[in-house]
């Protein structure tokens, strides 16, 4: 018998580990607001912080979005030829960038660069005792290094969903004209006839979303990181796993209350 139910305990605590980590890493955003919405304020760490996140995330969301609609564009048409369907490329592309890919991915490369950067960041804070010298001088370490950077991502990330939204379009398009033959005229027609406010509206709500989610899960990985370098490590490995699986599950629920039928 206890051959046969040692793998269900072992999936049983897996599962409550996981639900646990998820009600800690919740009650820690829910902290994260509260902390924003109250003074005193740190504009300096939030300027910051919109430039680190948003502006220097600029190249790498910028050239996923390019490679990502002009792929999509080749994988629909090649689909669309079975069916004689190859006019939907431009519509496809448009809706298919800024509903799901362009905000799932920016989210994602986000989360690689920025969760990871925060992690350390912060880690590296708390096991040199800096975060403690923090309260020594009386501020608040969610105050000071949390809140902001909440903040600018929630901010920041949804302006680099659409340019993404807008790059991932344009490599459509490029693929479209050079390579498929479309005329750039018709091209461009289909994608503004198709496109709808709110498919683009729901991608910077997702944006906004997982920007959020970035940060709070880079900070709370830090805050709780582990002593010396390994402790540090293990926590940046931990932020960007945690933010790339919420990103997966909240795009999914946001999918379906966006969406749904």
């Amino acid at each position: 018998m206890t051959l046969i139910f040692a793998p269900l305990r072992g999936i049983g605590r897996t599962t409550l580990a996981a639900f646990a980590a998820i009600g800690r890493i919740a009650i820690f955003a829910a902290s994260a607001v509260s902390h924003i919405l109250r003074p005193p304020f740190y504009p300096k760490e939030f300027v910051q912080a919109i430039f680190h996140i948003g502006y220097f995330s600029l190249p790498v969301v910028g050239m996923t979005a390019l490679f990502t609609g002009g792929a999509l564009a080749l994988q629909i048409y090649s689909g669309g030829a079975r069916f004689s369907a190859e006019t939907v490329v431009p519509s496809i592309v448009a809706i298919g960038m800024v509903r799901e890919l362009g905000p799932v991915l920016g989210g994602l490369m986000v989360a690689a660069r920025v969760a990871s950067s925060i992690a350390a960041e912060v880690g590296t804070m708390k096991v040199t005792e800096q975060i403690d010298a923090l309260v020594t001088l009386s501020t608040h370490p969610m105050k000071y290094l949390t809140a902001p950077r909440v903040l600018a991502a929630t901010l920041a990330v949804p302006v680099l969903v659409a340019v993404g939204d807008s790059i991932g379009i344009f490599g459509g398009y490029l693929v479209g004209v050079n390579r498929l033959g479309f005329n750039p005229a018709t091209y461009l027609k289909n994608t503004r006839d198709f496109l709808e406010v709110w498919d683009i509206v729901s991608g910077l709500w997702k944006g906004a979303a997982f920007g959020f989610i970035v940060a709070v899960t880079g900070c709370y990985y830090g805050m709780n990181s582990g002593r010396g370098a390994q402790g540090v490590g293990r926590a940046t490995k931990a932020a960007v796993v945690a933010a790339s699986v919420l990103i997966l599950a909240t795009n999914y629920i946001l999918t379906e209350v966006f969406f749904s039928a």
